[in-house]
């Protein structure tokens, strides 16, 4: 009942924390800093020692998207998998959904548990000296079933098959098929990912980093707004914008409909502060209600949408003697103590084993209908869930 945290593999547990018109400048405005607080990055550094067995994009590999893309995601993975056949649509979908600032590229990881995988990327390899490698890539992965279980001989009589069916010059096709050309390019792929040590198939690189979690297209869209968000991301910590004497409210107009949070500046500054802050840098708006489990708690607060983004810092725990014994109370989430950041959520019943966890900053005083009516979804099961429903602003009151 947490926030989401990125470890170096992006195999994290869930914790309780929780976009964008109007875009962060990515530096504070000026002022006293808050105190309590801490810049820390977004992502990891990746690994130089992974890095140095995974190369770089190279002039033969398959790929989708621009070549100068920010994000470059690298796949390693094996057609006779079952998991890898679910994950290539989804790979085209996402390419299709980030035209500019995703480059997807394919790399062979053959496993020795499937006998015919090997033909399979040779198969691919031969169709791609035709020009037509993710066409024969489709066809592989869709029909799964009619070649996997197959000898040897009836799995390559197939595939030649698919390879006139595409159009494809089989009688060169057949050649570059058995070509040494062909197997140690394939070769070069699985020497790779066996010098990585990867686990399976399907294995991502995100712009260096591991990954092996949710490969719905949900789940990756949200590791790409992840990447994105990086860009949005605070380097200091932000002054102190509140009096802590004063009474704060924030006014949200979310897809549902609108209401309205009193802040507890007096007993949470840091938190008030950082919310507030936020609020009027716009880091709110268009962000998604990522996690909403009926009974217990409606989560925001990260831009991503992934349950993994913050605003580049952390702040300590504040008033964690308060109790979760009523809806309505707005706290901040985090993966531990003193790792506050822009995540929160609202309450929809008391919650006992939250009490001394989380910082409580504020109560909904009105509209907590608009909260209880908001698209239930819970990230954890995996899979494309509903439509997250949106804050659109959130506008702050100083009284």
């Amino acid at each position: 009942m947490i926030k989401r945290v990125l470890f170096l593999t992006f195999i994290l547990a869930f914790l309780l924390t929780a976009c964008q018109p109007q875009k962060s400048t990515g530096q504070p405005v000026s002022g006293p800093p808050m105190e309590g607080c801490s810049v820390t990055p977004l992502l990891p550094t990746p690994d130089p020692t992974l890095q140095a067995k995974i190369p770089p994009v190279q002039a033969d590999d398959h790929t989708r998207g621009p070549k100068n893309a920010p994000i470059t995601i690298i796949e390693y993975s094996d057609f006779q998998c079952p998991y890898c056949a679910m994950v290539a649509p989804v790979m085209e979908q996402l390419a299709a959904r980030y035209p500019d600032d995703l480059l997807i590229v394919n790399r062979h990881f053959p496993l020795s548990t499937h006998p015919n995988s090997l033909l399979m990327a040779y198969a691919s390899e031969a169709a791609a000296l035709q020009g037509k490698f993710y066409e024969m890539e489709k066809v592989i992965f869709a029909s799964q079933d009619q070649w996997a279980g197959s000898d040897a001989e009836t799995a390559r009589k197939w595939v030649i098959d698919q390879a006139g069916a595409l159009g494809l010059d089989t009688t060169r096709f057949e050649t570059d098929l058995d070509s040494q050309k062909v197997k140690d390019r394939v070769q070069r792929n699985l020497d790779e990912a066996t010098a990585a040590q990867l686990p399976g198939t399907p294995f991502l690189f995100i712009n260096g980093l591991p990954y092996q979690s949710d490969m719905s297209l949900d789940g990756l869209t949200g590791i790409v707004e992840l990447f994105k968000l990086e860009k949005r991301q605070y380097t200091a910590c932000p002054p102190m914008v509140i009096d802590p004497k004063k009474q704060y409210e924030a006014s949200f107009e979310t897809s549902k409909g609108a209401f309205t949070v009193k802040l507890y500046a007096d007993k949470a500054p840091l938190a008030v502060n950082s919310f507030v802050f936020l609020a009027r840098e716009g880091w709110f708006n268009n962000v998604p209600f990522h996690r909403v489990l009926p009974g217990f708690v409606a989560q925001a607060g990260d831009p991503s949408g992934s349950g993994y983004g913050g605003p580049g810092y952390f702040f300590k725990n504040e008033n964690t003697e308060a109790k979760f014994d009523r809806e309505g109370l707005m706290a901040m989430a985090n993966a531990g103590p003193d790792t506050n950041g822009s995540q929160f959520f609202i309450t929809y019943a008391p919650a006992d084993n939250l009490n001394g966890g989380y910082t409580i900053f504020g109560e909904v005083i009105n509209g907590m209908d608009v909260v209880k009516n908001l698209t239930p979804r819970d990230p954890q099961q995996g899979g494309n869930l509903p439509p997250a429903d949106k804050i659109l602003t959130v506008t702050i009151v100083e009284k």
